[in-house]
Order: C-alpha cells, then sequence, then structure tokens
C-alpha cells in the first residue's frame, strides 16, 4: 500500500498549529517548514502524523504551537447557569458553550456545524461543566460559532 502525503495551505496548516496564518507564512519566509514549496501562488504544506514539521530556530525561545493533532471531540451544549443569570439581569449573554478539546471554550449564540455529529442524553452521567445533553462533533469537522449583534 502506497503511503500518500497529504498537503494543505497556509490557513489550515495555521489552524492545525494554533497560531495565525500570518506566522505561517514568515515561517515558510524562513524555510522552516519542512518540505513546503509554493505551488504558482500558493503554498503547498505536507502533513506529518496530521500535523506541518516545524524546523526549530536557532534564537529566540522554543515555538508554543501544537506538537500533536486534536483528538477529543468538541462538544457543544447550552449552559442552564447563563440561562438563569440573562433571566435575573435582563441581559443577553451568549449560552451556547463549545469546547473544543480539553481546553478552548467559546461561547455563542447560534453554532453552524458543517458535517455529522451526534446528539447525546446522559441522565446518569454528566461531562465537565455538568451538561447532561450535548452534541459531540469529530475534531475535524468544521464549527462556525456566531454571535448575535447586540
Amino acid at each position: 500500500m502506497e503511503n500518500k502525503i497529504e498537503y494543505v495551505g497556509t490557513v489550515k496548516a495555521a489552524s492545525l498549529l494554533k497560531i495565525c496564518p500570518q506566522r505561517v507564512r514568515q515561517l515558510l519566509a524562513e524555510g522552516r517548514i519542512k518540505g513546503a514549496f509554493k505551488e504558482g501562488r500558493f503554498w503547498k504544506i505536507p502533513l506529518y502524523k496530521g500535523i506541518p514539521k516545524i524546523i526549530p530556530g536557532s534564537r529566540g525561545p522554543k515555538g508554543t504551537w501544537r506538537k500533536r493533532p486534536q483528538t477529543m471531540p468538541t462538544r457543544i451544549h447550552v449552559n442552564g447557569d447563563r440561562i438563569k443569570a440573562n433571566i435575573h439581569q435582563d441581559s443577553l449573554a451568549p449560552v451556547i458553550m463549545v469546547r473544543q478539546g480539553s481546553n478552548h471554550t467559546t461561547y455563542c449564540d447560534e453554532v453552524k456545524i458543517n458535517g455529522p455529529c451526534k446528539l447525546t442524553y446522559s441522565p446518569h452521567q454528566s461531562i465537565p461543566g455538568g451538561a447532561r445533553v450535548w452534541i459531540e462533533v469529530d475534531h475535524d469537522v468544521p464549527i462556525i460559532p456566531l454571535k448575535f449583534a447586540t
């Protein structure tokens, strides 16, 4: 079986590394992303075990980009405490919690899921945060959190 190399662009590479696309372009200009090459106007960045390989620099602090790809599913649930606070304080704070991995949480008013997902109800065991009903999405499915204009 032939081992096919997957290539991504600068924006996807930035998402995988958890850094901004401008930093990825800076690393590319310095020749610090292994195997990357330009095809026309666009960069082709190879993935090694699902993530671009960065060649360490010779100066400054170590990079803080993600060393391994995220494997935990994204979980989306409604924060009941925020709903109660909105009622009591007559406010419009976002109540939908999107938890990507173990340490990245976003609150929003609406979520667009561009792929398969699963709705779960677990009356006897909650997820961290106390939710007993949540939507679970694979880590590689694009999620778009949206906030209402206030």
